[in-house]
């Protein structure tokens, strides 16, 4: 395997799930994606939560959403979200060949990888208990935020709702990452989620990708 400038994806669906999976992240946080191919595997990163300033005890709630490749590829890359759309939108009616933007960006959490292994199961989740909570996280931000507000005051009204546990787990783990997961397209309509945890990280998997948490630092 060689680095590539552009991933041949394995058929035209995947090409679509990509599509979707990288606008429905630009409606959370139009910022980057990390590009990560291993073999016939493309991982593909997108960052929904994460702390504005140093110190703010908001998690880092990272999507990940992994699909095949038709040509195996070696690559590790993070690149603005807006240049994948922008590649993905050129592509033709059953294209699946995707140019690798040339310009990479760097972002904090890009750096932070997540275990490969080691994860130990937690409990099922009923998706249904996880989409009411990022709902009705929705509806609190929505009602808080007023007018013309600045980062700031969104920053400040989005960080205790989107950190606190969601009700009803054994595991804390915070609303933002029900968020993402909904955002993300990763809640099937009925059925459950599994929670998986190692060390400090928590992860949240459903048969469509996965939702990665990592709590805040803290800081002495």
């Amino acid at each position: 395997m060689t680095e590539t400038p552009s991933l041949i994806l394995a058929d035209p669906q995947v090409t679509a799930d990509l599509r979707n999976f990288v606008s429905r992240a630009r409606s959370a946080d139009d910022g980057a994606v990390r590009l990560q191919a291993v073999g016939g595997v493309l991982a593909a990163y997108v960052c929904v939560l994460r702390p504005r300033v140093l110190g703010e005890p908001m998690p880092t709630v990272i999507g990940m959403r992994a699909m095949p490749l038709a040509v195996p590829a070696a690559l590790d890359t993070t690149v603005q979200l807006s240049a994948v759309a922008d590649r993905l939108a050129r592509l033709d009616d059953g294209g699946t060949e995707l140019p690798v933007p040339p310009v990479t960006v760097s972002e904090n959490w890009a750096g932070i990888s997540a275990p490969r292994a080691g994860w130990e199961r937690g409990e099922d989740v009923d998706v249904t208990l996880l989409e009411q909570a990022a709902h009705r996280g929705i509806k609190e931000v929505a009602a808080r935020i007023p007018e013309n507000p600045g980062a700031a005051m969104i920053s400040n009204v989005r960080v205790p709702i989107w950190s606190e546990p969601v009700a009803g787990l054994h595991a804390q783990l915070p609303a933002g990452a029900a968020f993402a997961a909904l955002t993300l397209g990763f809640l099937p309509s009925t059925g459950m989620a599994t929670l998986f945890s190692n060390g400090r990280w928590q992860r949240l998997s459903t048969s469509t990708g996965h939702v990665l948490v990592r709590p805040p630092s803290v800081l002495f």
